[in-house]
């Protein structure tokens, strides 16, 4: 007996797209600067270093969306944690362990305080994340208006610890060179795969698609829309300071301006994965390529070494238009049929 074929349908479609799209971008980057070192292994996992933090917060991101929501204060959540474990490990004398703490810590608590408003207070998730948001800098100018760089040999460490590959490229002498990465990419990975896992085999991932789908269908069906909203809300903040902590790692310093527009960044890269903005359809999946995208799109204009860093932002609104009209048709055609 012959199994039904699986039908492509616009969700696929444009997770489809945006691998595509990543992988034609970075093929064409290895073809024009091949010159300068763009084909070269490490300068694919340049993406992951440089990355690992936005990674980690668009995971939370993309649950958030999924829902039908959205959360804007990730990037002063980003910069409170940055400043608090600089704070406390140079002025305090705290350890590298406590500034883990911390930045759970922190996380949690954005997680909970705006996911009861939003989920039991039923506020409306742009209006509480962007008090978050004004909040979340608020504090960080409070704790200290100049910056402060981290100098705990332990978190120096860990910030400066390369893991070694067994793949790489050759010198013009024929030394073997290998490539490398961070803890930070190991970390970041590893919250990709449970994400993703959780996502796809879980009762909490099933009822998030589910809610946001179409909330009142979720109610009937038994489920607890509120205890699941707080719940992703909640794994958003833990993530978020996870990825406050790792972007920490990446710049060894705290200050006010920190991290300013990574919330954009991690909403582009959900909606160039393919999470739609009404909620209900998303993957882990499809954001850890609009990451990538982003990533490349940066890669791209530094190599090219003459447009203005400006050109980043220039570009990932263009695709952000591109992929918010591709999901506008596909979601008109479905209502056709």
């Amino acid at each position: 007996m012959n199994k039904p074929k699986k039908k492509l349908n616009g969700n696929s479609f444009l997770l489809m797209i945006t691998i595509l799209l990543f992988i034609i971008m970075y093929a064409a980057g290895m073809i024009i600067f091949a010159d300068k070192g763009f084909a070269k292994p490490q300068m694919f996992l340049n993406l992951f270093i440089s990355n690992a933090g936005l990674l980690v917060i668009a995971m939370g991101q993309t649950i958030v969306m999924i829902t039908a929501g959205i959360d804007i204060s990730v990037g002063s959540v980003t910069a409170l944690v940055c400043m608090v474990v600089a704070n406390q490990m140079e002025n305090h004398g705290a350890s590298a362990f406590t500034a883990v703490a911390f930045a759970l810590a922190i996380g949690l608590a954005y997680g909970l305080i705006q996911g009861f408003l939003v989920s039991y207070m039923e506020i409306q998730p742009f209006i509480v994340t962007l008090a978050g948001m004004f909040f979340g800098r608020g504090m960080t100018s409070i704790i200290s208006t100049d910056m402060i760089a981290i100098k705990n040999e332990m978190f120096l460490a860990w910030a400066n610890y390369k893991i070694y590959l067994p793949i790489g490229t050759y010198s013009k002498r024929g030394k073997f060179i290998p490539a490398y990465i961070y803890p930070t990419v190991i970390i970041a990975v590893l919250i990709f795969i449970v994400i993703a896992l959780i996502m796809k085999y879980t009762k909490f991932g099933r009822s998030v698609y589910a809610i946001g789908g179409n909330e009142q269908s979720a109610l009937m069906m038994g489920l607890n829309v509120k205890r699941t909203k707080l719940k992703a809300y909640l794994l958003d903040g833990v993530l978020a300071g996870m990825g406050g902590f790792l972007f920490c790692l990446n710049s060894c310093s705290g200050f006010v301006e920190q991290a300013k527009g990574i919330e954009m960044d991690a909403i582009s890269s959900a909606v160039i994965g393919g999470t739609l903005l009404s909620g209900g359809v998303g993957t882990p999946v499809g954001t850890l390529f609009g990451v990538l995208i982003k990533g490349s799109i940066s890669s791209l204009i530094t190599t090219q070494g003459t447009l203005s860093s400006w050109w980043v932002r220039i570009t990932l609104s263009a695709l952000l238009c591109f992929f918010i009209v591709l999901q506008s048709i596909f979601a008109s055609l479905k209502k056709k049929k």
